[in-house]
């Protein structure tokens, strides 16, 4: 199968070489263009304050995140890395999060995430639809998949509608179109299958005379002189 993770971030900003910080990690796996259900999700401590423009965007407040487990602490950056595991990145915009991710992880003195590994949704969204506006929210709307739950963003509900949006710029409802069809094709070819060698419930009456049958049976043991196939199918 292959695996995949969805991963969203927030921040206090938007330069970590600024001293800005992870403030909520999500990730979501999906197999085969497929979510499986499985998420990882953490509130971090940032260990500094909360720029009033960040809480705006995200709504976390600093009251709200301190006493929060750290990222350098072991049962976090060690579950999200066990988590993500080999699979690659989908990310939008995925050089802001994988800046941040990475940064976090060098702090913790752990190995980085290597850049061929982080699929930019932004990347594939600009090569689709060329000099168009293509958001999260933009591209949301534009594949018609709600909106009504996000009040404002979160890292959680941003990776729901990341995959959603992801699935779609990899030809999502053609592709679950070709999977509904070639499974009914295949139920269709399997039944007609079952079906096509079976018994007859009522069995054809001969359309041959009696004198026809004794005439043919006496072609098969002069001329033929082997009876084998014709018994195997009664006659």
């Amino acid at each position: 199968m292959a695996r995949e993770i969805v991963l969203d971030t927030e921040t206090t900003g938007f330069e970590p070489h600024l001293g800005h910080r992870l403030v909520e990690l999500a990730c979501l796996e999906i197999e085969d263009f497929v979510p499986t259900g499985r998420t990882f999700h953490v509130y971090i401590d940032p260990e500094r304050d909360m720029p009033p423009e960040a809480q705006r965007v995200h709504g976390l407040s600093i009251d709200f995140l301190r006493g929060k487990p750290k990222f350098a602490d072991l049962e976090i950056h060690h579950a999200f890395l066990e988590f993500v595991g080999e699979a690659p990145i989908i990310a939008h915009n995925a050089g802001f999060d994988r800046a941040f991710v990475n940064h976090e992880l060098t702090v913790c003195g752990r190995e980085i995430i290597p850049e061929h590994r982080w699929v930019d949704t932004l990347a594939l969204a600009r090569t689709r639809f060329p000099g168009m506006h293509n958001s999260l929210d933009a591209l949301c709307k534009r594949f018609k998949i709600s909106l009504a739950d996000r009040e404002k963003h979160g890292a959680l509900i941003d990776a729901r509608l990341l995959a959603a949006v992801y699935l779609e710029l990899k030809g999502g409802r053609e592709r679950r179109l070709e999977l509904t069809t070639s499974q009914a094709l295949a139920q269709a070819v399997s039944i007609a299958t079952q079906g096509a060698y079976g018994a007859r419930p009522r069995p054809l009456a001969f359309r041959s005379t009696d004198a026809e049958r004794e005439l043919h049976a006496s072609f098969i043991r002069e001329v033929v002189k082997s009876d084998l196939l014709w018994k195997k199918h009664g006659l």
